[in-house]
This record gives structure tokens, C-alpha cells and sequence, in this order.
């Protein structure tokens, strides 16, 4: 193997699985009562990594401390409310989840939490192309795999041949799981042939090398805006191993909407002796002799604790958190040349009438593509051309009765957006300024529920009781991420894996947890990565 041994596996152990955690050889706190502004752990930030981090610490005894400036906790797992009723989803689209006596409500790392009810998608997602339009089938890849053969006869070993290395990277990770990352490496080639192979290629190397169509490889990579990235840039292994995961275990949304996850997060916290302090923003992280020992919050309140975990993205940590000293000049020229994420831009609309069932529309999350170019799709979104560019849809009134008032329909668009396009208005935006800026996103508003309308909603127009619109500057704004990034760091292959920025930092007793850190963003990601990060904690203080 012509890679360092220790860094792939390092890589790889990334990936596992939540529930992996040996939990019982993990030290116990005894949750006594300590002093009321003294902590065993301070959360900066309530985002699921910082949420399942601080829960983390409080199911072991530990007292933890969320501070949170938002008024709700979440990130983007939260919801906002608008006049006629209606409660808009920020971010959460789709994900997996376990399931316990029949019912989809054990969320990874957390079987003590049950006040979270899933409910499955009718069909996984549906997509539509120029000469396009399916939907693929929840839980049934070999219909997915049929459908494709059908469709592309000539296509049928490269199809067999690229499932089966989704397959196949699925199956190793899991089993070096169970295996707690204990093999022998000068075996590893023969048994884990299929990561061996991944490891140094992008999504669309490997695309490329088994099948011919170009139509094909689109389809097969329509789920890359979940990335961030264009196959031409994407770690094989980011997309074919978790793809192939939600394609075999289906995609679930939670009743109630994804502020329903982190209110049980925050509760979960609460009912063991930890704290949640909303509208508290943090200023500066506390640090003597190059050891983090607490933070001070906006109010002037000092906080201390043994360890201090930030869940805010990594420039906002390190460039406005704390002081600029002579020993992270190194770490700050790192982050500058990591590649941030795309963020988004993203219409909310409350519809007077239930406009989705008179049209008889059955689908939930649908992905419009105008072609099948995914690196010119990129391209678009990385200039904000929304005229050009790919577009979701989310109908969640399909999912389940009451997401609307009766009678009406909830109906979110997003697309990917760059952040440059939006720069020159940062200034006057912060400073209260937004006449330019509201009407640039309306502008580019009104050009995605024309598409949307054109190629799904026939009569949208008329039918918009309420809207919103969210811009990367809101997504600034809301979470302080750099430039509104919604994926933390790009998931390329030199910014992934053992290459990305660990949970450790330069200051002592300080850790990054969430999408900035390993093993990357979406909801499963931040989870573990809030999980990973106290299961490192724990392993310095053994």
C-alpha cells in the first residue's frame, strides 16, 4: 500500500457509525453539584454535533454547558414561524434512522431518546431531467438497479460494477467498525479491496472508468448537491458509501420537523444536570498558558470548565474567539487554504390552498436538473445563476397530515449558492442596510418559483399566501458559519479524511465538533462527529 497506513486508517474509522462507541469503557462523572458558573465541559454553539457532544457528556454525568446565540437550539436543525400558521424547515431534507419495535425513532448514539418519530418518504426522491423523470423507490435498489438497465441496456456491466463498489465500500466500513479499527494492515488489501481502491478517487473517476453514457453518470450522481461538490471533485468514497447507505436503509423525516431533534437534544441535556442558554453568544474563548479554560459571553459573564468544545465553524473559532497569537499562525495558514462549502438560497412558501393535492402530485423531495452537466450545474451555483442552475423541491404536506393548516401546502426551493455573489452586500446588510440586497434576492426569488412552476407547480404564483427567503447572508447571520457555508469544508479528497481538520486543536483542552471537523457535515455526520469528538475527550481524561 503506497499510503500511510495510519492516516488511512484513520480515514476510515471516520466513517463508522455512532453506535461503534464503546461507551462503558468511557469515564463516568458523578454529577455533582459543582459551582453554578463551573462546568466539566462548555458546548460554544448548539448545532446537532454540539448538541449530541454536550448530550454526550451528560449521559456519562458529566455537567455540560450549551451556549447558544439563537434563540432556539438546533443550527440548522431548527424552524421559524410565519403568519397563517405555517412553520418552515431550515435545512433538514431527508436521513436515515434506526429503528426500535417497529418504529423509526432511534437516533444514532442515543436509544435513551424517544420523543422523536420518524416517517418515511413514499419514494426516496424523484428527479427530473431533460429526457428524464423517475423516481427511485425507498428501501429497493434492486428496482433502482432495473430501472437503470432498462433504461441503459448497453450500460448493464458498468451499472453492476458501480453498485457493486457502493456495495462494497458500505460492507468494509461496517465490518472495520466491528472491528474497532483492529485488522491487520498487511492484510488489508485483500479484505478491503473496494476502500483500497476508492480512497485516492474522485466520484467521477470512478463513474467515468465503468460507464460510457454521460446521461447515465448524471442520473447515477444526482444526489451530489447532498455534497456539495460535482462528481469531478466529490471523495468516491463521501458519496458511493453513504448513497449507497440511504439508498439500502430509505430516507425518514422527523414529525414535528427538525427542531423536534434538538428540543430533544436540549431536553436530553437538561434532565441530566447539563445546560442549554439560548440568546447567550460567546466573545471569547478563555485561554492561559496555552490551555483553554472557559469562555466569556457578550454579557461579560465568565464560564469555566475542563475542557471547552466549539461547535461554531472553524474561522469564526479561531479568528474571532480567540486572539490572534504567534502559535496558531500555522493553524490559521492551514485554514486558509481549506475550501469552504457552498451555502444556499432558499424560497419558503405558504400556499393559500393545497394546491400539491389538486394537482395530484405525490412526491416529497424532488431534484429538477435542466442537464445533465453536474460540473456546469457547480459552476452555476458557485455564481448564484439560478436561471441556470439545478433546483430542489421539498412537498412535505405528502408526508404527513397537519405540516400545513388545513387546507394549505408548505412548499420549500432551494439551490446551492456561492458566496461571492452576495459579498457586496455584506456590509450594508450587517449595518441594517438591505434595500439593494432584498431586492436582488427577490429578483432571484421570483426567477426559481417561475422554473418551479413551469416544471412542477402549475398555478404557484397565485396561490402564495406567505414568503420567505433565506440567502447566504441569512445562513451568516443565523450561524455565524464563514461565509454562510452550509457543508463546513468541501469533501474534496485533499480536504476529507485524514486531511481534514481533526477534533483536537493547538490549544490545549479545546476540540472542534461538526461539520468543520471529522468526519463531515449532514445530519448523520454532525451526530458522530459530536459523539467522536466526546469519545476523544474521554480517552485523554482515561
Amino acid at each position: 500500500m503506497d499510503f500511510d497506513r495510519r492516516s488511512f486508517l484513520q480515514f476510515l474509522m471516520s466513517l463508522s457509525p455512532a453506535a461503534a462507541l464503546d461507551w462503558d469503557s468511557m469515564p463516568v462523572g458523578d454529577r455533582r453539584e459543582a459551582e453554578s458558573d463551573s462546568f466539566d465541559a462548555i458546548i460554544i454553539g448548539s448545532g446537532l454535533g454540539g448538541l449530541s457532544c454536550a448530550a454526550a457528556f451528560a449521559r456519562q454525568g458529566f455537567k455540560a454547558l450549551v451556549l447558544e446565540q439563537h434563540d432556539k437550539p438546533g443550527g440548522y436543525a431548527t424552524t421559524f414561524r410565519r403568519p397563517g400558521g405555517f412553520v418552515f424547515d431550515v435545512s433538514l431534507h431527508s436521513t436515515s434512522v434506526g429503528e426500535r419495535d417497529g418504529v423509526h425513532n432511534l437516533i444514532p448514539g442515543f436509544p435513551e431518546i424517544r420523543d422523536v418519530t420518524f416517517t418515511p418518504h413514499p419514494d426516496l426522491y424523484r428527479a427530473i431531467f431533460p429526457d428524464y423523470d423517475f423516481r427511485v423507490p425507498q428501501r429497493n435498489i434492486g428496482a433502482y438497479v432495473n430501472w437503470l438497465n432498462a433504461q441503459f441496456p448497453d450500460e448493464r456491466e458498468g451499472i453492476e460494477e458501480t453498485f457493486k463498489l457502493m456495495a462494497g465500500l458500505a460492507d468494509e466500513i461496517g465490518r472495520l467498525s466491528q472491528a474497532q479499527g483492529k485488522v491487520e494492515m498487511s492484510r488489508f488489501p485483500k479484505e478491503f479491496p473496494y476502500l483500497v481502491k476508492a480512497y485516492r478517487f474522485t466520484w467521477g473517476q470512478l463513474t467515468d472508468a465503468h460507464l460510457k453514457s454521460p446521461k447515465l453518470r448524471a442520473i447515477i450522481s444526482a444526489l451530489w448537491p447532498y455534497f456539495g461538490l460535482p462528481p469531478s471533485k466529490l471523495s468516491a468514497i463521501y458519496y458511493g458509501m453513504p448513497t449507497y447507505g440511504y439508498l439500502r436503509a430509505g430516507g425518514y423525516y422527523p414529525i414535528g420537523k427538525s427542531q423536534k431533534i434538538s428540543d430533544a437534544f436540549a431536553g436530553y441535556i437538561r434532565s441530566r444536570g447539563g445546560q442549554v442558554l439560548l440568546r447567550t453568544r460567546v466573545e471569547r474563548i478563555l485561554v492561559k498558558d496555552g490551555t483553554a479554560h472557559g469562555v466569556r459571553t457578550a454579557d461579560g459573564k465568565e464560564y469555566k470548565a475542563k475542557v471547552v468544545v466549539s461547535n461554531a465553524s472553524a474561522q469564526e473559532t479561531f479568528r474571532r474567539l480567540l486572539e490572534d497569537g504567534e502559535s496558531l499562525r500555522e493553524y490559521l495558514t492551514r485554514l486558509d487554504r481549506l475550501s469552504v462549502s457552498l451555502s444556499c438560497f432558499q424560497v419558503f412558501l405558504g400556499l393559500k390552498k393545497d394546491l400539491v393535492r389538486k394537482l395530484g402530485i405525490k412526491d416529497t423531495e424532488i431534484f429538477v436538473y435542466p442537464k445533465y452537466d453536474h460540473e456546469a450545474g457547480y459552476r452555476a451555483a458557485v455564481a448564484a445563476d439560478v436561471e441556470s442552475g439545478f433546483f430542489g423541491v421539498t412537498l412535505y404536506d405528502n408526508l404527513y397530515e397537519g405540516y400545513s393548516p388545513k387546507g394549505k401546502d408548505t412548499v420549500n426551493v432551494i439551490c446551492l449558492q456561492g458566496f461571492d455573489h452576495w459579498e457586496k452586500y455584506e456590509r450594508d446588510y450587517r449595518a441594517g442596510r438591505k434595500k439593494a440586497y432584498r431586492a436582488e434576492k427577490e429578483r432571484l426569488a421570483n426567477i426559481l418559483i417561475q422554473q418551479v412552476e413551469k416544471a412542477l407547480l402549475p398555478g404557484l404564483s397565485d396561490a402564495i399566501q406567505v414568503k420567505e427567503i433565506g440567502s447566504p447572508l441569512t445562513n451568516l447571520r443565523y450561524t455565524s458559519n464563514h461565509r454562510g457555508a452550509i457543508y463546513g469544508w468541501d469533501q474534496t479528497l485533499d480536504n476529507s479524511g485524514p486531511r481534514r481538520l481533526p477534533h483536537s486543536t493547538p490549544i490545549k483542552n479545546l476540540y472542534l465538533a461538526g461539520a468543520w471537523t471529522t468526519p463531515g457535515h449532514g445530519y448523520g455526520g454532525v451526530l458522530y462527529s459530536g459523539l467522536s469528538c466526546f469519545a476523544e475527550i474521554m480517552k485523554a481524561w482515561s
